[in-house]
């Protein structure tokens, strides 16, 4: 059974149809799948079973989906993968419960894998203790919207509860799947918390540098919204106490016309060469995340699927 399939099969039919169109929209939609590729990726390097690993990545695909329908209310976000959200769509009342449910239906697929108890309830408490580090991250996330200072720390420690550990998790799940040593177990999943925040610093940079017709949302939206991503926080750390004041004016100002607020950003983003700077930062955790995968107890060859798919994130247009 493919993915699709699948995602199909849990909403086809299912009443009330307000309640699983929404999901069955977000589910079908052409996104990028990383999450299920990690597990198939691990299960495939410590020699597990591929047939019972569709339905673990199927759950933190579906994990994954709920939380951007929740995000997408949280943020007013009007666009994702080019189309409308799903709140936009319906409205937030049924994003809400379509949400909810979806995040129910993701650890029903667990349970339908059909392996041996002992790693299906590790999984499930790997899932479960995922789903709520991501939530944990979303709140910090919330809580710099309000807050005057934001370190960079704080905002490293945010990206891998919200993005990392969700990454890390797929991966740590083939190994459990697989039973592969318990020192692997946790080398596949520090090497996904590398991974994850290098990709989450590739997505803050893509808000702002990317061809937004292939990233499939509108430009600035962190700008828009004013988040204090890498992007901002670097840029007060570099900033002459000028620039400092003008940033920091511009991101509390909801008022200013957002094309000007866009191009002025940029403009003392290019001065401050931050993009480059939070590039040679991501590249620093993609060679981390690399030197952790080569920690894993299996032969190299073993390895490179991971390895290019890592190379490949880094390099992503959307």
């Amino acid at each position: 059974m493919i993915l699709e399939d699948l995602f199909l099969a849990s909403t086809q039919g299912r009443e009330p149809e307000q309640l699983y169109q929404p999901i069955e929209y977000t589910l079908m939609q052409s996104g990028k799948r990383i999450r299920p590729q990690l597990v198939q990726l691990s299960t495939k390097l410590f020699g597990g079973d591929p047939t019972q690993a569709i339905y673990i990545g199927a759950a933190f695909e579906m994990l994954h989906n709920f939380t951007l329908i929740h995000d997408d209310i949280m943020d007013k976000a009007p666009i994702r993968r080019g189309k409308e959200t799903v709140y936009k769509k319906w409205d937030s009342n049924i994003a809400i419960l379509s949400g909810d449910a979806l995040a129910n239906m993701a650890l029903q697929q667990i349970l339908k894998a059909d392996i041996a108890c002992e790693p299906k309830f590790r999984i499930i408490d790997l899932f479960i203790n995922t789903s709520l580090e991501v939530c944990e991250g979303q709140q910090y996330d919330l809580n710099f919207e309000t807050m005057d200072n934001v370190m960079i720390e704080e905002y490293l420690t945010m990206i891998r509860l919200k993005t990392a550990v969700m990454l890390a998790g797929c991966l740590k799940a083939g190994a459990v799947l697989s039973e592969a040593s318990l020192e692997d177990q946790d080398a596949i999943y520090r090497f996904g918390i590398e991974l994850g925040i290098a990709f989450q610093l590739k997505d803050d940079l893509l808000d702002l540098y990317a061809d937004h017709e292939l990233f499939g949302k509108k430009k600035g939206m962190d700008i828009q919204d004013n988040k204090k991503t890498y992007l901002y926080l670097q840029a007060l750390q570099d900033a002459s106490p000028e620039q400092c004041q003008e940033l920091v004016s511009l991101f509390s100002n909801n008022i200013v016309d957002f094309n000007e607020k866009l191009n002025r950003v940029i403009e003392i983003y290019e001065l401050l060469q931050i993009k480059e700077k939070i590039e040679a930062v991501a590249d620093r955790y993609i060679e981390n995340a690399l030197t952790m995968l080569n920690t894993v107890n299996q032969p190299v060859e073993k390895k490179n699927d991971l390895r290019e798919m890592t190379l490949q994130l880094c390099k992503r247009t959307k």
